[in-house]
C-alpha cells in the first residue's frame, strides 16, 4: 500500500537540502502497510474514480487524506448543520460549519507543518519522465512494477471517450498528449492492442484518424526526435548559440520568461548534439504504429511547421516561420561545417554550464517538471556516470504524486502556497485556543521555508534575480522566488506576529521580514541590459504600469511574444505583470506598513500607489479582471477587490470596485453560487459552467471579493445566499466536495489544486462569520 512520507531525505548519498528537507513530500510503496480493510478502501476509491471519471475529471486526493485521518484517529465530533429553504442563517449555523471545517482541515496538517496536496492535471508532464528513464536505462529501478501499475491507471482514468488524451484532465483530445500517452503505455509494457478498455487501440485510432504524428506540436517533435521516432530535420532549429548572445540584443536569454528559458536550455543542448536514444525493437514497432506512411519515406523538412488543429492555440506568425526557415536553411548548415562547428561545441559547453548552475541552485529539483526530465537527460547525455545525473535521480521522487486516479508528475508542488492560504483561513476562524498547535506548526513551516540566500556566485550573469527573503511555490530547496507566494507567506508571518507567541510561536526576525519586503519591491522594477557589461542585469525604473510579475522583473519588449515557439500556450516568451501578484503584494505591504511604520516608507507608498493604478488600468470594461493563475474572472475579482480595499479604496470612492462588484453580482446563480468554466481562460471571456452549475471554490472567491468591497453594509442578501450554499454543501466529515479544476497557467492549461476545495470555502465562511451581522 502507498504511504506519504514527510520531510524525509532518505539515505541516498546524492541528495542534499538547505533546511533538512522541510516541506518534502514523497511516496513509498510498502507491501506490508495497511490492513485488508484499509487496502480495500483505497482500491474502492480507485475504481470509483475510474467509473465516474467523465463526471468529475479531477481527483479528490483521497489516498494521503485517508492515511493522515487514520494516523490521527480523526473523528468529526461536531454535528452537521443545514440551512433549510426559507430559513435564515444564524450565527450558530455559520459558526458550527466553520468549526467543523477548521477541525477537519487541521487534521490534514503534516508533521512539518505544511498541508500536502496534489498540484497536477496537465497530461504532458509524466510521459517525458518515462521517456527519459527508459532512454537512460533506469526505468525499472525508478519505476518498479507498482509504480507502473499506478501510471497506467492514471492514463486509463484520463483517456477521453473519443480515445485521445487532452492537454489537461478536463481538455479535449490533442495530438500532443495522445501521442505521449500512447508511447508511455507501450514503454510500460502494454501491447499493440493492450490497456484497459482497449486503451492502446483507441488511442492509436485517434492518431491515425488525424493523419499520424507528423502534426504533433514542436515540443512533441523534440521528444519524438530524442526517442528516435522523428528526425531532427523535422524540427525547427533550437541553436545552443543563443545562450551566449550579447546582452544588448532584444532576444537575449535574460529577457525571457524563466520557464521558457529553462525549457529551451536543455532542449537546445539535445538539439545541438542531435541526440537520439537507443533504437530498440519497441522504437522500430512504434515507427510503424504512429505514422500513416513508412518512416523512411517521410519528407521531414515539410512537416516542421505542421500542427494538428486540436493542438493549435497560438498560431505561429509568418515572421516567426520566416525566422525558423532562415535558421534552418542558412545558419544550421553553416554551423555544421568547419570552422563554425567549433562555435557549436563552445555553445554546447556554455549551455551545459547554465544547466548545471540551475541544477545546483535548485538542489536538482529544477524549476519545474517539464525542465526536470530535459535537464536530467542532458546531464546523462553529457556523462552517463556523472554525479549530476545521479543527483537528478535522487530528486525524482519529489515530483511523483499518488491519488485515486493513479500516479502522476506534479508541477513541482505547492506546499508553501497552499500552506499560506491554509493558515490565513484558520487565523480568520478566530479559534486560536482550539487550534493553536496547528497554527504554531504552520508558522514554523512558513519560517523554515523562506529562502535565506540569493542564488550562488555571479547570479546576474546566469540570468537570475535575487531570491533572499522570498518564498517559493513549494519548499525552500526549490529556490525560485515567487512574488505572490512571498506576499502570502509574509502576510502569514505578520498576522501571526500579532498573536500570543506562547500559542503560535515566536515571530519572524525583523531582518527576514525586511528581506521579504525587499523581494516585493524589487519585482516592481523594470530591467535593462547594458551592452558594455555583457549579461549584467541592472534595475533602473519602476514598472511602467505598476504591476508585479511572478518570478523576475518584467522588462522586455512586448513584441517578442510574436516569437512564441509553442503552439498550445500564450505569453510564454516574456515575464508579464499580473493582477493576482500585484494585489497580493499590496495586501502584504499595507499590513507590513502598519506593523513596521518606519521601514522604507516612501518606497512602499509609491509601490502601493503604482500597484493600485495598475489594477484599475487593467480592469476590463465589464468590471472584471482576467485571472491568470485561477479560473478565471472570479479569481481575478477576488484578488483585485482585496488589493484595492487593502489600499484604502472603498465602494464609494473607487469606480473600479463598484464595477467589480456589479460584475460579480450579475453572475450569481439561482442557488447563490458562482460557477465559471475553465474555457473562460483560453477564450478570455466569461463562460459559465454547463447547466449554470456552481463551483464552491469560485463561490468562496466571489463571496470574499464582495466582503472586501463592503457588501455586508450595502446589501448582505447575496452574501447570505452564497454562505448558505457553502454550509449546505459541507460533507459529513467537515470537508467540501471536489468539483471542477480551478487552477490554470498560460491561459490554456489547467491545474488541479486539490487543497483549494478545503481551504477556500472554509476561509469564506470564516470571513462571513466575522464580517456579516447574524442573528
Amino acid at each position: 500500500m502507498w504511504r506519504l512520507k514527510i520531510a524525509d531525505g532518505g539515505n541516498d548519498p546524492y541528495i542534499f537540502s538547505t533546511n533538512n528537507f522541510v516541506g518534502r513530500q514523497i511516496w513509498e510503496f510498502d507491501p506490508d502497510y495497511g490492513t485488508p480493510e484499509e487496502r480495500a478502501e483505497v482500491e474502492a476509491a480507485r475504481e470509483n474514480f475510474l467509473k465516474n471519471r467523465y463526471q468529475v475529471k479531477a481527483n479528490s486526493d483521497l489516498i494521503w487524506r485517508m492515511q493522515f485521518l487514520r494516523e490521527k484517529n480523526f473523528k468529526q465530533t461536531i454535528a452537521q448543520v443545514k440551512v433549510e429553504d426559507g430559513k435564515e442563517i444564524t450565527k450558530e449555523n455559520a459558526t458550527t460549519a466553520m468549526k467543523r471545517g477548521a477541525h477537519f482541515f487541521s487534521a490534514l496538517q503534516a508533521s512539518d507543518g505544511h498541508w500536502p496536496a496534489e498540484n497536477a492535471g496537465p497530461l504532458f508532464f509524466l510521459p517525458p519522465l518515462v521517456f527519459c528513464l527508459s532512454i537512460t536505462g533506469h526505468l525499472d529501478t525508478v519505476l518498479p512494477v507498482e509504480y507502473r501499475k499506478e501510471i497506467l491507471h492514471y492514463l486509463y482514468c484520463h483517456q477521453n471517450e473519443d480515445g485521445g488524451w487532452g492537454l489537461h484532465v478536463e481538455g479535449h483530445s490533442t495530438m500532443f498528449c495522445t501521442t505521449f500517452s500512447y508511447i508511455c503505455m507501450r514503454i510500460l509494457g502494454e501491447g499493440l492492442d493492450g490497456g484497459r478498455d482497449n486503451a492502446c487501440a483507441r488511442g492509436r485510432k485517434w492518431i491515425h484518424d488525424r493523419g499520424g504524428v507528423t502534426s504533433i506540436p514542436s515540443w512533441g517533435k523534440t521528444w519524438l526526435s530524442i526517442l528516435g521516432l522523428f528526425d531532427w530535420s523535422g524540427c525547427n532549429p533550437m541553436p545552443p548559440e543563443f545562450w551566449f548572445f550579447p546582452s544588448f540584443l532584444p532576444m537575449h536569454p535574460g529577457r525571457m520568461f524563466c520557464y521558457c528559458r529553462m525549457v529551451y536550455m536543455p532542449m537546445s543542448y539535445l538539439y545541438g548534439r542531435r541526440f537520439v536514444g537507443p533504437i530498440t525493437p519497441l522504437i522500430l514497432e512504434l515507427r510503424q504504429e504512429l505514422f500513416l506512411q513508412p518512416f523512411n519515406e517521410i519528407n521531414w523538412k515539410k512537416v516542421r511547421h505542421l500542427c494538428a488543429k486540436e493542438d493549435l492555440y497560438y498560431p505561429h506568425s509568418l515572421i516567426q516561420d520566416l525566422m525558423w526557415d532562415s535558421l534552418y536553411i542558412c545558419t544550421e548548415p553553416l554551423l555544421a561545417r568547419w570552422p563554425f562547428n567549433k562555435l557549436r561545441q563552445k555553445a554546447l559547453e556554455v549551455t551545459m554550464k547554465h544547466i548545471h548552475y540551475e541544477d545546483e541552485n535548485t538542489r536538482y529539483i529544477t524549476i519545474g517538471c517539464v525542465e526536470k526530465s530535459l535537464c536530467m537527460l542532458a546531464c546523462w547525455v553529457e556523462n552517463p556516470n556523472g554525479d549530476s545525473f545521479k543527483k537528478h535521480l535522487a530528486r525524482t521522487p519529489d515530483y511523483i504524486w499518488i491519488a485515486e486516479d493513479g500516479m502522476k508528475m506534479q508541477t513541482f508542488g505547492s506546499q508553501a502556497w497552499d500552506t499560506s492560504f491554509a493558515l490565513q483561513a484558520l487565523i480568520a476562524c478566530n479559534m486560536t485556543n482550539e487550534i493553536g498547535s496547528t497554527l504554531k506548526k504552520g508558522h514554523e513551516f512558513i519560517k523554515e521555508s523562506q529562502v535565506k540566500e540569493n542564488p550562488s556566485g555571479d547570479f546576474k550573469r546566469m540570468f537570475r534575480h535575487i531570491s533572499k527573503g522570498s518564498w517559493t511555490f513549494s519548499d525552500q530547496d526549490h529556490g525560485w522566488q515567487i512574488s505572490d507566494s512571498t506576499a502570502e507567506g509574509l502576510k502569514c508571518c505578520l498576522l501571526l506576529s500579532t498573536m500570543p507567541p506562547e500559542i503560535v510561536g515566536i515571530k519572524m526576525e525583523s531582518e527576514q521580514v525586511f528581506d521579504a519586503v525587499n523581494i516585493l519591491l524589487s519585482l516592481q522594477v523594470r530591467i535593462i541590459y547594458l551592452p558594455e557589461a555583457i549579461s549584467m542585469v541592472v534595475p533602473i525604473t519602476k514598472s511602467k504600469n505598476g504591476g508585479l510579475a511572478v518570478w523576475e522583473p518584467a522588462g522586455a519588449p512586448k513584441w517578442l511574444e510574436l516569437l512564441n515557439p509553442t503552439e498550445f500556450f500564450a505569453d510564454v516568451v516574456l515575464e508579464h505583470e499580473y493582477v493576482e501578484c500585484t494585489a497580493s503584494s499590496i495586501q502584504a505591504l499595507v499590513l507590513f506598513k502598519k506593523l513596521y511604520p518606519g521601514h522604507r516608507t516612501n518606497e512602499i507608498d509609491n509601490f502601493i500607489t503604482n500597484a493600485v493604478r495598475f489594477i484599475e488600468d487593467v480592469q476590463i470594461p465589464d468590471g472584471s479582471w482576467y485571472g491568470n493563475w485561477g479560473s478565471c474572472f472570479t479569481y481575478g475579482a477576488w484578488f483585485s477587490l482585496g488589493g484595492l480595499a487593502a489600499a484604502g479604496k472603498t465602494y464609494d470612492s473607487c469606480l473600479a470596485i463598484r464595477k467589480g462588484v456589479e460584475f460579480l453580482l450579475k453572475l450569481q446563480g439561482d442557488d447563490g453560487g458562482w460557477g465559471e468554466s475553465w474555457l473562460s481562460c483560453p477564450k478570455e471571456k466569461y463562460i459559465p459552467l454547463e447547466g449554470n452549475r456552481s463551483n464552491l471554490v469560485q463561490t468562496a472567491w466571489a463571496l470574499m471579493g464582495l466582503l472586501h468591497s463592503g457588501q455586508a453594509e450595502r446589501d448582505p442578501m447575496p452574501l447570505h445566499r452564497a454562505a448558505k450554499l457553502l454550509i449546505n454543501s459541507q460533507m459529513e466529515d467537515g470537508d467540501f466536495p471536489q468539483q471542477e479544476v480551478t487552477g490554470v497557467f498560460k491561459k490554456n492549461c489547467m491545474l488541479n489544486y486539490a487543497e483549494y476545495r478545503s481551504i477556500f470555502p472554509l476561509w469564506a465562511l470564516s470571513e462571513y462569520v466575522r464580517c456579516v451581522p447574524l442573528p
